[in-house]
């Protein structure tokens, strides 16, 4: 799904929503991606472009941040490569997280709302999402997108961002070397 917001301060900038079930790896990510910088850089003459810089906030699983920027490496050279940094919430403290059910049982059982979601922002959300569920039921059989089962879903998915000269990046590395390689994934 593409998403725009109809504000001054988002206007132009695209939101690409993706989500399925039973695909090849469980992945909640929030992946932003920078603007692409000129192609003239450092008064050099012009080069192929240069990958935008990512930011990545991992939800889970590998619950943490990583940052994938493109940096100039040092010398007389202008050589551009990719650098990732990565925070992982396991690795920095020696412990998974809790899983966000244990959390959230916890915080019900004291009594801490903090993590919950209020009455009006699910009100926000049925708002936004009923006529989009209205739209799938009135549609002809068929007509929406279906996927096998461990695929990364449908090739409308793929066609949506292909037609924004976009396509989909997970900015994530695998959490055990037994995990498959991720869409994206500068590592695969």
């Amino acid at each position: 799904m593409k998403l725009d917001i109809d504000n001054w301060r988002w206007a132009g900038v695209p939101f690409y929503l993706r989500t399925g079930k039973h695909l090849p790896a469980r992945i909640t990510e929030i992946s932003i991606h920078f603007k692409p910088i000129p192609r003239v850089l450092f008064g050099a003459p012009s080069r192929p472009p240069v990958t935008p810089n990512a930011l990545a906030l991992r939800i889970q699983p590998n619950e943490g941040i990583s940052m994938r920027f493109e940096v100039k490496v040092p010398g007389h050279a202008t050589r551009i490569e990719s650098f990732q940094m990565d925070f992982g919430y396991a690795e920095a403290f020696h412990r998974a997280p809790p899983e966000a059910y244990e959390r959230l049982i916890l915080d019900a059982a004291l009594g801490d709302s903090t993590l919950f979601t209020r009455s009006d922002e699910v009100e926000a959300a049925w708002a936004f999402f009923e006529p989009i569920l209205d739209a799938c039921r009135e549609s002809p059989p068929g007509r929406l997108p279906s996927y096998p089962a461990g695929t990364w879903g449908p090739a409308e998915a793929d066609a949506l961002l292909e037609a924004d000269g976009r396509r989909w990046m997970i900015v994530r590395r695998p959490t055990h070397p037994d995990d498959p390689p991720t869409e994206g994934d500068p590592d695969a």
